[in-house]
């Protein structure tokens, strides 16, 4: 069995993902990342943080010129 975690919280995800509170609460508002409730506590299925970061944009190389 895989032993990584199933669901992570807020604060794990934003360690795992680099990206800040505002940011993901913004992301999570705007449908852009799928969260959960387990009681009081906001979390987030490990594939709903692989989907969110697999969706990021890519950053394009700038041409020479």
């Amino acid at each position: 069995m895989n032993h990584e975690e199933l669901v992570l919280t807020i604060a794990e995800v934003c360690t795992k993902a680099r990206v800040g509170r505002t940011k993901l609460y913004a992301d999570i508002r705007d449908g852009k990342l799928r969260a959960r409730k387990n009681g009081r506590r906001t979390v987030v299925l490990a594939d709903d943080l692989r989907a969110y970061v697999d969706h990021l944009p890519e950053l394009k190389p700038k041409r020479a010129e």
